[in-house]
């Protein structure tokens, strides 16, 4: 895989979970006045990196052999197309005496964080192909 595909491949997987990220944060903020709603957060880039570690420290070292399903395996690489975000519950605060645990200003502006984050995406893909587009000239 090149440079490329790989880093639009990665901007394509971002975008998609700024997406998701953008409706549980509205998710949040909509219901922010309903007893004992928790909010939702969104967990993609910390298992992004541990995928992306284990790469760069797989290179170099040897991989165990494992003849069957039941011996030990070893730490290997994780490919970093098969990490999907995970939705979390926030069960441990509680912000209002109601049980909710939404700060609905926070939340808006997690909603504004998430809106210039995806546009920042959008313009480094654009920029991206635009590269690719001068080459082809």
């Amino acid at each position: 895989m090149n440079g490329f595909t790989r880093t639009t491949d990665l901007l394509h997987r971002a975008l998609d979970v700024n997406t998701l990220r953008y409706s549980v944060s509205a998710n949040n903020l909509a219901n922010s006045g309903v007893p004992n709603f928790k909010r939702t957060d969104v967990n993609f880039e910390s298992e992004l990196k541990r995928a992306l570690d284990s790469e760069k420290n797989a290179a170099g070292q040897f991989e165990l052999a494992v003849s069957d399903d039941r011996h030990i395996k070893s730490d290997g690489v994780i490919d970093y197309r098969t990490v999907e975000p995970r939705r979390v519950l926030d069960y441990l605060t509680t912000a209002k005496a109601n049980g909710n645990n939404v700060d609905p200003e926070e939340e808006a502006m997690n909603l504004l964080k998430i809106q210039m984050n995806y546009q920042l995406m959008t313009q480094i893909e654009s920029f991206e192909f635009s590269q690719v587009n001068s080459v082809l000239k």
